[in-house]
């Protein structure tokens, strides 16, 4: 496959994508070897397709790698027979206009692939993220099936509070940026938030519904499940052919709306799907929302679950204009309240540092010969499985006993982690989790709710 590229930095240049770059668009699936590229040659250097990450209507996503330490997605566009490309320059042109924010996915640069059969194809080269919010709501939902929210069924089980809270405003923060520089999403929804293990924070991807607020050059906007009423309303509109007036076109409003869905839903362990199609949500969603929270109540503390109940009720009016900004949505309360994460939030977001649990009895910690032989002995055995910046075994309460292990990027911890958990040590099995890199650099070590 050859392929000609050209970056969106004004350098001209594209950022080499680092060997910690993680996953994007969900877990790799084998790929079809009969309809998949082989490689891409970009720049002269050659990437190899490792899986086909995705597939839509109008594009795939692949991950692909560059030597040993290169990792990085492609978005490929199908080739479009009326010579129009219009999903890849509309995608292009929007993410070339927001880039620099933290919380959106870094586009690296574009190229054409040329196949073997002479097929031309247009492709955005992407910064490689990790798990999604999808993702994430598997564990949950398979424990969501039982009960739903009118039904009265069985106490749901969502994520922890540090989770939804840590999402919630890293989504907002991108809204805010998105919603500032005039542009609007237009198809939130969890595959299309997800993790990036080395800036520790979720990122928004897929722009390719994104339109300038005021001037919508799309006409079915958002996803089943997560639409806000407006936009149900103009899509219904649109199908019967009846033309959209220009004062009714959906604002950044609509972004709101499926925050406040998705931000249930972690909370809950719900799919709400078919809950936000019932009549009873359309007559009254706020009751919805109120039994949601009453359920979940007696395992999550009271005041923290007040504040999250009403920033997403604040997101879910039906009426646009009550909905607020994301700019005012960071300010509520509940931003302000410092949660620590469960274990199972440290198994699930990868990191730069793992954290290595059940391995070492407090006796060995106050011989300081034992000890010395135990930092030489693990960061030995650390260093099997990629490059160790640092090693750190405290001696006393937070974090006594505990092997917090800092590593060069996400792409060895994880591998470490594989490699480690379960295994046993002096008859010891050892569980491996990640650590937050932002709170070990600071020296503070969560005593982590179980």
């Amino acid at each position: 496959m050859m392929a000609h590229c050209s970056s969106s930095d004004p350098s001209g240049k594209i950022p080499r994508p680092d060997s910690s770059a993680v996953l994007m668009a969900g877990s790799p699936r084998s790929v079809d070897q009969a309809m998949r590229p082989v490689l891409f040659e970009i720049f002269g250097e050659i990437w190899n397709v490792q899986a086909r990450l995705g597939q839509g209507v109008s594009a795939s996503v692949y991950r692909v790698s560059s030597g040993r330490t290169s990792t990085a997605a492609v978005k490929e566009f199908l080739a479009d027979t009326q010579g129009g490309d219009y999903g890849y320059h509309k995608e292009r042109s929007v993410l070339e206009d927001i880039q620099g924010h933290k919380n959106i996915v870094t586009l690296y640069g574009v190229f054409t692939n040329h196949s073997h059969v002479g097929v031309a194809t247009r492709c955005l080269l992407l910064e490689l993220l990790d798990v999604s919010v999808s993702e994430l709501l598997v564990r949950a939902s398979t424990q969501g099936q039982a009960g739903s929210p009118q039904s009265g069924g069985a106490q749901q089980q969502g994520h922890s509070m540090w989770l939804v809270q840590h999402c919630a405003r890293d989504i907002l923060e991108a809204l805010a940026f998105l919603h500032r520089e005039g542009y609007v999403h237009a198809d939130l929804k969890p595959r299309n938030v997800l993790w990036s293990a080395d800036d520790e924070c979720f990122k928004l991807i897929d722009f390719g519904l994104g339109f300038k607020e005021g001037n919508q050059d799309v006409k079915y906007i958002q996803t089943d499940g997560y639409r806000a009423p407006e936009a149900e309303r103009q899509n219904s509109l649109s199908q019967a052919g009846l033309e959209v007036e220009g004062n009714s076109c959906c604002s950044a409003a609509v972004d709101l709306w499926s925050l406040g869905i998705i931000l249930l839903e972690m909370y809950s362990g719900i799919k709400l799907k078919d809950t936000v199609r019932s009549p009873e949500w359309k007559d009254n969603s706020a009751a919805i929302v109120d039994h949601i929270f009453a359920s979940n109540s007696v395992v999550c503390p009271a005041i923290p679950v007040y504040h999250l109940r009403d920033l997403i009720k604040s997101m879910l009016h039906n009426d646009p204009k009550h909905r607020g900004t994301a700019e005012t949505a960071l300010l509520s309360p509940f931003f302000s309240i410092p949660f620590a994460p469960h274990i199972e939030d440290l198994v699930l977001l990868p990191s730069p540092v793992l954290r290595l649990l059940n391995l070492i009895d407090d006796s060995h910690l106050h011989n300081e010969e034992e000890y010395e032989d135990i930092l030489e002995d693990m960061k030995e055995e650390c260093q099997k499985y990629g490059s160790v910046v640092s090693l750190l075994i405290p001696k006393e309460n937070p974090g006594k006993g505990q092997v917090f292990v800092e590593y060069a990027n996400a792409g060895d911890s994880k591998e470490a982690q594989r490699l480690l958990m379960g295994r046993t040590f002096d008859g010891k099995f050892v569980v491996a989790t990640f650590y937050p890199l932002s709170a070990y650099k600071r020296g503070y070590l969560y005593q982590t709710v179980q």
